[in-house]
């Protein structure tokens, strides 16, 4: 029998294990304001960098170190034209920036920026032969290079990679990162709903493809996991302020979404996922044709084992249609970030990149004593 205070009733030690609890979570909850406050400082990028060259609504940025550069070659990052490129240099101990500029490489990021309507009719053609090449060739210019190296990271690695074979001569090292390439594959969610996508309608109603499309696309790519396991789990652990500072910082990238220029969208669904032209020699850029025979600088192909959006499958046959004798695949387990920002890849995957491209950069002149 328990006493008048309840001792020893599983029903009130349930009630007051549960009020224990509420207190517990609304005590995690007042440190949110803050923490968020933190993690927006924290994002937007994290190496120190300059703007060295703008173009509408693209910037390119430089970072900078206290040391010259070990390596004459410049390396130029080439994110997606969807989500925002911070995610490459998103905070200290989860930056790929960061391992280069560290490892004397001197590193450019290229920010597409915001479309606007107004660029709804921009085609794919003025991101790569217009904007890209302009960046390329103004960083050979500044620092006296004739080639440059790639890393693009998913739609934005699709793009390198049709850079490289229409200017093969301009690119001494290309490092593909989570890059669709071979779209006929039926693996994941992605492949098959565009499948069915009247993409044609779609753009001729909206214009730009909205930002909301692509993040709801994006998390009903795994639904259970992205909209109910992921709050609870960030109210479990509210009382770790390193997990909640990730968290925070991660998620304020994952929604800071931007649309996708209606043009760009139309291409690379019609020409890429539905007829899969570019592994077939008959993807055309203008009125030039993309053969990745073209390219034959040493290759790094770059894919994560669990990734949702752009499985190895669909990148893994990129080192067979290119000509590079020098040609490496690394699939590592992460997903589709984590590839990026998870601490398994930060610790074991970006020191071995920075080791493969140091053997394949020609060093840089010294740079004179003063005095």
């Amino acid at each position: 029998m328990s006493d008048n205070n309840g001792a020893g009733n599983p029903w009130f030690e349930l009630q007051n294990s549960m009020i224990e609890e509420g207190f517990r979570n609304l005590r995690r909850l007042t440190r949110l304001p803050h923490v968020w406050k933190q993690a927006q400082a924290l994002t937007k990028g994290f190496t120190p960098s300059e703007i060295v060259y703008q173009e509408n609504q693209i910037r390119l940025l430089h970072y900078l170190s206290d040391e010259p550069p070990k390596y004459r070659t410049p390396l130029i990052f080439v994110f997606a034209l969807v989500n925002r490129s911070y995610i490459l240099d998103l905070k200290r101990g989860k930056s790929v920036v960061e391992h280069f500029v560290k490892r004397g490489f001197d590193v450019y990021l290229l920010d597409w920026g915001v479309p606007t309507d107004a660029d709804r009719f921009r085609t794919l053609e003025d991101y790569i032969e217009g904007y890209l090449a302009n960046v390329v060739n103004h960083v050979c210019e500044s620092t006296g290079s004739p080639q440059v190296s790639i890393l693009g990271y998913c739609m934005g690695g699709t793009m390198s990679s049709i850079f490289t074979a229409l200017h093969p001569e301009r690119v001494a090292n290309l490092i593909l990162l989570a890059a669709g390439i071979d779209f006929a594959t039926r693996e994941g969610l992605l492949n098959l709903w565009t499948e069915h996508l009247d993409v044609d309608k779609f753009v001729d109603i909206f214009g730009n493809c909205p930002a909301e499309f692509l993040q709801t696309s994006f998390q009903l790519l795994k639904p259970v996991q992205n909209i109910i396991q992921k709050p609870i789990n960030f109210l479990d652990r509210l009382d770790d302020p390193k997990f909640v500072e990730d968290f925070l910082a991660m998620e304020m990238w994952l929604n800071d979404n931007i649309p996708v220029p209606g043009e760009v969208y139309r291409k690379f669904v019609k020409d890429l996922y539905h007829q899969n032209l570019l592994t077939q020699g008959r993807f055309r850029l203008g009125n030039r044709r993309v053969d990745l025979k073209k390219i034959t600088c040493p290759v790094l192909n770059l894919m994560a084992k669990n990734d949702d959006l752009v499985p190895p499958a669909q990148s893994l046959p990129f080192n067979d249609l290119v000509g590079s004798e020098d040609r490496t695949a690394i699939v590592f387990a992460a997903g589709h970030i984590g590839l990026a920002v998870g601490s398994k890849a930060q610790r074991d995957l970006w020191p071995e990149v920075c080791d493969w491209l140091a053997q394949r950069s020609e060093a840089a002149e010294p740079v004179p004593s003063k005095g």
